[in-house]
């Protein structure tokens, strides 16, 4: 089951029982899967590749193929209005406006043959409605406020002529050019060097507390989640495995493949040890376990996980995918 969204105000994004497979394929890519975005703050969905992450929001911003794709149930609640997943034309007048994506590799999102100015302003004119002039000069101002020196010439060059770096900042200039309410961010910093992954990602930052505007954030990095995440979204073979607060994940994990995670980073401080890792790795839709995807991973398995475990509550507002969550009650039991 998904998280019930909350019913205060301040609410941005509610999305319900998302389920969906591609055409031909006789099991979901994603299941049931379910979340809150609340303004000003930051949701991080993070897991292995292939768990489903960059799916679920293509899905979301009407990315996917609407011939390759067959979505089975899923609701959205955006700022106050609620339609199916499906309706890809009230998705296509959100998208870009109201919702911007920043994807993973700005050098096959940016179009080589085009000029970034021209770029950026294509996005105004279409959603602001306003001349040619005013979307160039909002364009300026946007590569300005990203902090990119010499804006006024990086308008009239091509992505080819920027380093990676200033190439994520175009892309996050273009996303916010319309002053959206919710952001999607698939690995925004991956194939940058750690210092400019750094700066993006206080650029992020600062433009999220100029505009309280919340963001989704896809990443593998747990760093960077134990950081700046408000809350956390563990997927795993397109299913949600655990959900709650970065202090609930992070303080106390209740799900085996969290767990098997958090293991699995490096310390910097402490005795040397050899890392912990998940064994196997993520199924094909074809090789999926029946009941728990994780069961045949898990150190955990047993025969009752031949059933699907919900997505239970194990504390407020903390849930977890597992037959034996509570764990330390588990491992109390167990010893």
């Amino acid at each position: 089951m998904s998280p019930k969204p909350p019913s205060h105000a301040s609410t941005l994004l509610s999305v319900r029982d998302l389920t969906f497979r591609f055409r031909g394929q006789t099991q979901d890519v994603v299941e049931d899967v379910g979340f809150v975005l609340r303004r000003g703050e930051t949701l991080c969905v993070v897991g292995e590749s292939g768990c489903g992450k960059s799916v679920t929001a293509l899905a979301l911003m009407g990315l996917l193929p609407r011939n390759a794709v067959r979505i089975r149930s899923g609701t959205v609640e955006f700022r106050g209005e609620r339609y199916p997943v499906n309706d890809f034309d009230r998705v296509a007048r959100f998208r870009g406006g109201e919702m911007a994506m920043i994807f993973q590799e700005p050098m096959t999102s940016l179009n080589p043959a085009f000029r970034i100015g021209d770029q950026i302003a294509e996005a105004v004119e279409r959603h602001r409605r306003c001349g040619r002039a005013e979307a160039r000069a909002r364009a300026l101002e946007m590569l300005q406020r990203v902090h990119i020196p010499a804006a006024e010439q990086r308008l009239d060059e091509y992505p080819h002529q920027l380093s990676g770096g200033m190439r994520q900042r175009v892309m996050i200039a273009m996303a916010l050019a319309n002053e959206p309410s919710v952001l999607i961010a698939d690995e925004p910093t991956t194939a940058l060097d750690v210092t400019v992954q750094a700066q993006i990602l206080d650029l992020m930052a600062e433009l999220q507390a100029d505009t309280g505007m919340g963001i989704i954030l896809i990443t593998h990095d747990l760093g960077v989640v134990a950081e700046i995440a408000t809350d956390v979204a563990v997927m795993y073979a397109g299913h949600i495995a655990e959900y709650g607060s970065a202090a609930d994940v992070f303080g106390d994990p209740q799900h085996p493949y969290t767990i098997g995670l958090m293991s699995s980073v490096p310390r910097l401080t402490g005795p040397r040890q050899r890392l912990t890792t998940v064994p196997g790795m993520v199924p094909t839709i074809g090789t999926m376990p029946s009941g728990c995807r994780f069961s045949s991973r898990c150190p955990f398995a047993a025969p009752v996980c031949a059933e699907r475990p919900p997505l239970a509550e194990v504390g407020p507002g903390h849930r977890a995918a597992c037959h034996f969550a509570p764990l330390d009650r588990t491992l109390e039991l167990s010893a």
